[in-house]
């Protein structure tokens, strides 16, 4: 009985704890497991500012674009000396007492016809609001895009392009949708960002 247990035991004390070569790759496992999570991390704490501001300008971008193209779909018709890639002007229907006024109509009252021009550099678009077949109004003169690195917003249907309703540069005829696209730079790489969207004019569209 007591050889049995004296086996035993000399069998769990042989078992029992690890080699040095056990500890020596166990040891290197961890520092390339600790090296690898360290550099993951290092990697994105750094691009975590490029990421943020590649977001907000994504996001200011689109508000801006929205904001133009919500007013677009008011509009009635584009004015035919004003229709380039950099510019656009036309007629839009404005719930405001006066045209380039700050004080609004109720729902229940008659829109007014205004001339809403947009004018885009590269840096950022103005809009000017002023009375029907005007371009100019120091009161009413505001900057509605910031932020961008390209003159070229705009584009129209019909266009010039083989197939006229691709958008591109505006035809003979009056167009009836205005392309909307901003180049906003790319805090995470050379290649800028681009947000496009659209919208048909809705009184031209229905011929009112």
């Amino acid at each position: 009985m007591r050889r049995a247990l004296r086996r035993r035991l000399s069998v769990i004390d042989g078992e029992a704890g690890l080699t040095l070569i056990e500890m020596l790759v166990a040891a290197a496992m961890s520092v390339v497991i600790v090296g690898a999570a360290m550099s993951m991390l290092i990697s994105a704490v750094r691009t975590q500012p490029q990421l943020s501001g590649r977001a907000q300008n994504i996001t200011t971008a689109r508000y801006q674009l929205d904001r133009m193209t919500h007013e677009i779909r008011n509009g009635i018709r584009i004015d035919p000396t004003k229709k380039t890639a950099s510019q656009v002007s036309f007629v839009a229907r404005v719930r405001r007492t006066t045209c380039g006024g700050a004080v609004p109509t109720s729902t229940a009252a008659t829109t007014i016809k205004c001339q809403i021009t947009y004018t885009c550099t590269t840096t950022s678009c103005t809009r000017v609001e002023a009375n029907e077949g005007a371009y100019t109004n120091p009161a009413a003169t505001s900057t509605i895009a910031t932020g961008i690195d390209n003159a070229s917003v705009f584009c129209y249907v019909p266009s010039t392009n083989p197939d006229p309703t691709v958008c591109g540069p505006a035809g003979t005829s009056s167009p009836t949708y205005i392309g909307v696209t901003l180049h906003v730079p790319n805090p995470s790489g050379p290649a800028e960002l681009t947000i496009s969207d659209g919208a048909s004019l809705r009184a031209a569209t229905l011929s009112y």
